[in-house]
């Protein structure tokens, strides 16, 4: 007995279900609020950010709030006319979402460090990176913190 084939095969709806995950991740990937752009303007003016050369290091998952390691690095080759300018992190669920920022000349080896960052509870972690260029460039990560560390 063999049955005709009404509708998508089991292969093409996983297909199709695995491209929508995909697609409504990548659209959350620069989610932020109204307040953090703003202050992302504040920093780096009507520029566009780009997805890329930021890699950013720091745990998804905080089990205290007071103290989440991050590392990043900037890829640039930090000539005279090709190097990072500033990195900044915002952290859109801190009560000032500006955490840090990092300033990089072309006698700097690399633009990379590493720092602790407090988080009052869940939130994303934004790192936006100006080039020299003019360029910028932009990452972001969701960290779940399970220990408030702002008083929480």
């Amino acid at each position: 007995m063999t049955r005709a084939m009404t509708g998508p095969s089991r292969r093409a709806f996983a297909a199709g279900a695995a491209a929508a995950v995909l697609i409504s991740a990548t659209d959350v990937a620069f989610a932020s609020t109204p307040e953090i752009e703003a202050e992302i303007k504040k920093a780096i003016g009507d520029k566009k950010a780009a997805d890329g050369k930021i890699k950013l290091d720091l745990p998804s998952i905080a089990e205290n709030g007071m103290t989440v390691p991050i590392n990043f690095e900037v890829e640039s080759p930090m000539t005279e006319k090709d190097y990072v300018k500033a990195v900044h992190f915002f952290a859109d669920g801190n009560p000032n979402p500006l955490v840090a920022t990092f300033r990089f000349t072309p006698m700097s080896p690399k633009a990379a460090a590493s720092f602790r960052l407090r988080l009052a509870k869940s939130q994303n972690v934004i790192a936006v990176a100006e080039m020299a260029s003019g360029e910028v460039f932009r990452a972001q990560k969701d960290v779940k913190v399970t220990i408030g560390g702002c008083g929480g």
